[in-house]
């Protein structure tokens, strides 16, 4: 199974750019996140047209948002909710032989990193503190669990472009890499990226639009995860960071990243 997960930034903006990436890669299974639409106006004609005809959307206008589009048909589709907020974060589904897919979508946080003074900051924090002992909870009758999405942490000293200078900004702060490590490992979670490509290899997946050369300056970050159960850790076949999606006509500052499994 190849699976991609990207933060679109806006499906109904950047459709042609997700019509390039699926004719290019041929992936059976595509994650989006930030999709920025409401349901009833999700792009689905498209996706039939592509051959994705299975659809999970989980949206809202303007923001947030998640989607799981499939060349193979679901066996259960549901949405979860956080933080006593409908605002269209986490999408599951299950897939043929068992697989359970997750689609996650964490706040960002804002740019301060002091919950008391940041409403953002402490929402994203509450989130993961959430997931993680939601994740850590559950029995559930499949090994084959796979978790996607753009998690808004970059948790490990090469996953940014200078542990030091990122200390201080949120995405890289020692109490959102502690959270998002505490919820890799009470979920009992592989770190796949990690695993086909261990530190200190960097391994970016964002860089800002505020850069004027993003590819000279190179200030990137590892937002974007592909988790998955000790079962499936070794059947991960393949893993590829699209970076060149980057440097595409009005590009989202997202690129995808795509996994083969063995499942």
């Amino acid at each position: 199974m190849r699976l991609i997960t990207w933060n679109i930034n806006s499906v109904r903006l950047r459709i042609g750019l997700v019509r390039r990436l699926l004719e290019e890669q041929q992936p059976d299974v595509l994650c989006l996140q930030e999709t920025k639409s409401p349901d009833e106006l999700f792009p689905r004609a498209e996706f039939e047209a592509l051959g994705y005809r299975h659809m999970l959307v989980h949206g809202m206008k303007g923001y947030n948002g998640v989607a799981i589009l499939s060349r193979l048909p679901f066996a259960s589709a549901t949405t979860r909710s956080w933080c006593a907020r409908t605002d269209c974060r986490h999408a599951v589904v299950g897939l043929p032989g068992g697989t359970e897919l997750h689609n996650i979508y964490v706040p960002a946080g804002g740019d301060i990193p002091d919950p008391d003074a940041n409403p953002k900051f402490a929402h994203k924090l509450q989130f993961l503190d959430e997931m993680t002992a939601w994740f850590a909870s559950q029995q559930r009758p499949t090994d084959q669990l796979v978790l996607v999405g753009d998690l808004n942490v970059a948790p490990l000293e090469h996953d940014v472009w200078s542990h030091k200078q990122m200390l201080r900004v949120v995405s890289h702060t020692p109490i959102e890499c502690e959270k998002l490590n505490a919820a890799q490992k009470d979920g009992g979670w592989v770190d796949a990226m990690r695993l086909r490509v261990p530190e200190p290899a960097k391994l970016y997946t964002w860089w800002s639009y505020r850069a004027l050369d993003w590819e000279a300056a190179d200030r990137g970050r590892r937002l974007d995860h592909i988790w998955v159960a000790p079962a499936l850790a070794d059947r991960v076949a393949d893993l590829r960071i699209s970076r060149h999606l980057r440097g595409w006509s009005r590009p989202s500052d997202h690129v995808p990243v795509t996994a083969t499994l063995e499942v």
